[in-house]
């Protein structure tokens, strides 16, 4: 099973992100649940959203303290949340950032493992108009990890988006050409 933590601020998406992932692995045959983790949080602040993806059937509903893949979906989050804590060892940090590797690992305090970076703001900001990094994200996470198929990601954002779901494709696709994978 591959357990997948999201961070985001409220409002960006986390939780629709969590929830196509789930949705693209079931659509490819796979176990998936996705589910987020509210508290008091408000617009803006930051809160997570978590989905595992599984060959089996998963059992487990417990929110996900190791996780083997962290989405970072806010270039500023790592300097107030540490993104990188409870990973496993052997996981990935996909994090939006226009900041170059090592920029990036300083902030993330010297984390030295897999790490794939994209300027999602940016791409969200030229093929959307608004700097919602969620479906820019996701290609990201297509590219750092393979967990799932793009063309069915790209059928669970034509389900879920509708007559809007064109925009945040050609997002999701420039994402996965522009992702860096270091480590």
């Amino acid at each position: 099973m591959i357990e997948i933590r999201l961070h985001g601020r409220g409002g960006q998406g986390g939780v629709t992100s969590a929830e196509l992932i789930a949705v693209s692995a079931i659509h490819q045959g796979k176990y998936a649940q996705a589910f987020p983790s509210f508290g008091p949080e408000r617009r803006g602040a930051p809160v997570q959203a978590f989905a595992r993806i599984s060959d089996s059937r998963i059992r487990t509903r417990e929110k996900i303290y190791n996780p083997d893949v962290v989405l970072v979906l806010d270039a500023s989050l790592p300097k107030l949340v540490d993104v990188t804590a409870g990973l496993k060892e052997g996981g990935i940090v996909i994090l939006n950032s226009p900041l170059s590797e090592k920029e990036v690992r300083k902030m993330l305090r010297g984390y030295k493992g897999k790490l794939a970076l994209v300027d999602a703001t940016k791409i969200a900001l030229e093929e959307l108009g608004l700097p919602i990094t969620n479906t820019t994200m996701l290609g990201a996470f297509i590219k750092a990890t393979g967990l799932v198929e793009p063309s069915y990601m790209e059928e669970a954002l034509k389900e879920r988006f509708g007559r809007i779901a064109e925009k945040n494709i050609k997002a999701l696709r420039r994402a996965m050409e522009e992702t860096k994978i270091y480590g």
